[in-house]
């Protein structure tokens, strides 16, 4: 577990100052996240024609919620990938591809008011 998704635990407070959202919309975000996460890979798994059986191969580094909210500090705090690899104990190419495979959802499960709330102003 990464020490931001720790933190946010432990002050839930400190959660719209550091992802730019409440906690309760971060869990309800994260809730909704794997619900669309598993429709997606249920849908690709239907189309796939297998010849080895499916659920082998290297699990993922960081849960959903670390990937959700991987995506959301970003968005917030515009700091380059490889501190957020850093950050969250991963490389930067896969900080880049968790970000570039969550901001399509998050677009889909966050109002576009919201989506521009989290992201931080540029002057």
């Amino acid at each position: 577990m990464s020490n931001i998704l720790n933190y946010i635990e432990e002050n839930p407070k400190q959660t719209q100052r550091l992802i730019g959202l409440e906690y309760e919309q971060l869990q309800q975000l994260i809730i909704n996240g794997e619900r669309l996460y598993h429709e997606k890979k249920a849908l690709l798994e239907s189309k796939k024609v297998r010849i080895i059986a499916g659920g082998g191969g290297r699990k993922p580094k960081l849960s959903i919620s670390e990937q959700i909210i991987l995506t959301l500090v970003y968005l917030r705090h515009l700091t380059t990938f490889q501190l957020l690899g850093i950050q969250f104990e991963v490389s930067e190419s896969t900080a880049n591809d968790t970000f570039n495979y969550w901001l399509p959802n998050l677009r889909e499960l966050l109002p576009s008011s919201l989506l521009e709330q989290v992201k931080k102003k540029r002057f």
